[in-house]
């Protein structure tokens, strides 16, 4: 493959990445729903050390387990805004707009 498959490459994974963090952010959006009509708090660092447990066990590498936990990290900061926001809908930016999409 040249440079231009490869990045063609590049592209279609990119496209299914964000499909994918997409589609785990509804799934956080409906457990936070679940968090608030049981009145439990919406931080559960058990919970997400457990999260960054698992991806970091199912690593195959090249990217190192500290590079993993970061992105996760990341991953789970942005669900909880994104729970936040829906848990609080006038204190937050339209959806849907790049505005409101930035933190």
């Amino acid at each position: 493959m040249n440079l231009s498959d490869w990045r063609r490459r590049i592209d279609e994974i990119d496209k299914k990445l964000v499909e994918l963090l997409n589609e785990r952010s509804r799934c956080a959006l409906e457990i936070g729903k679940l968090k608030q009509a049981a009145n439990i708090p919406l931080y559960q660092p058990d919970r997400e050390n457990e999260v960054l447990a698992n991806a970091e066990r199912t690593n195959p590498g090249p990217l190192t387990d500290a590079a993993i936990r970061r992105l996760f990290e990341r991953i789970i900061d942005e669900a909880r805004a994104a729970e936040r926001d829906a848990m609080h809908p006038d204190g937050a930016k339209e959806k849907g707009t790049k505005e409101g999409n930035q933190r």
